[in-house]
Parts: structure tokens; C-alpha cells; sequence
């Protein structure tokens, strides 16, 4: 079973990724910071994780960063409420997969996901 890591500092979105995702047949874990997540990261290695941009704390390029040191493989979508092209092209530069704005397109998002998935060795 793929496994998804849902990563966002608010409750409602990660609630809504889980259900959502869960209800496709994907394991989802989640972690509601970017400390969190790279320690999530490490214990469950998911194949793809869903990670907001705008987070206290570590923020989600510094998360993504991290993410890539652990296992560059890992499929990274990069979800926020902020359109910002030059934070999108930095993201995509770091190593993330796709760029996504809130509100989430789940027809589109999950598209992204079975597209990254598709691309795993093995």
C-alpha cells in the first residue's frame, strides 16, 4: 500500500487530506510541523508527501530540503494559500514535485500523486 504524509500546521486541511486519502486505499500519516514531518519522514518513509509551504517554525522549503537529504526519491507536493511564483520556482528548484495553491483541486491533486507514484523504481 502507498504510503502519503500529509504535512500542514492546520487541523482542517490535514483532517480533510487524511480522509480523503484514506478513502482512496492509501496509508496516510500526518505531522502538523516541519520538525515533525522529517522525523515522520524517517519512520514510516512514505512514497509521497503533501507539504504546506507556510509553517512556523521549520518551513516547508527547509522541510523539503531535509525530506531529500533523508531519500531523495520521495515524491514532495508543495501545497499553500500563497501564489507566489518565485517561492513555486524555488520549490520546484529544491526538489519538489508539483506546486499546488489552496483551494485544493483533489481531482487535480491526487492526479499529481498517482503521476509521482507512477515514476517510483520497483
Amino acid at each position: 500500500m502507498e504510503r502519503i504524509l500529509v504535512v500542514d500546521d492546520e487541523t482542517q486541511i490535514v483532517r480533510l487530506l487524511q480522509k480523503y486519502f484514506a478513502s482512496k486505499g492509501y496509508e496516510v500519516h500526518t505531522a502538523r510541523s516541519g520538525l515533525e514531518a522529517v522525523d515522520r519522514v524517517k519512520d514510516v518513509r512514505p512514497d509521497v508527501v503533501l507539504l504546506d509551504i507556510l509553517m512556523p517554525g521549520m518551513g516547508g522549503l527547509d522541510t523539503l530540503k531535509e525530506i531529500k537529504k533523508i531519500d531523495p526519491k520521495i515524491g514532495v507536493i508543495m501545497i499553500t494559500a500563497v501564489i507566489d511564483e518565485e517561492l513555486a520556482k524555488r520549490a520546484l528548484e529544491l526538489g519538489a514535485d508539483d506546486y499546488i495553491t489552496k483551494p485544493i483541486d483533489f481531482d487535480y491533486l491526487e492526479t499529481c500523486v498517482m503521476v509521482k507514484l507512477a515514476q517510483l523504481p520497483g
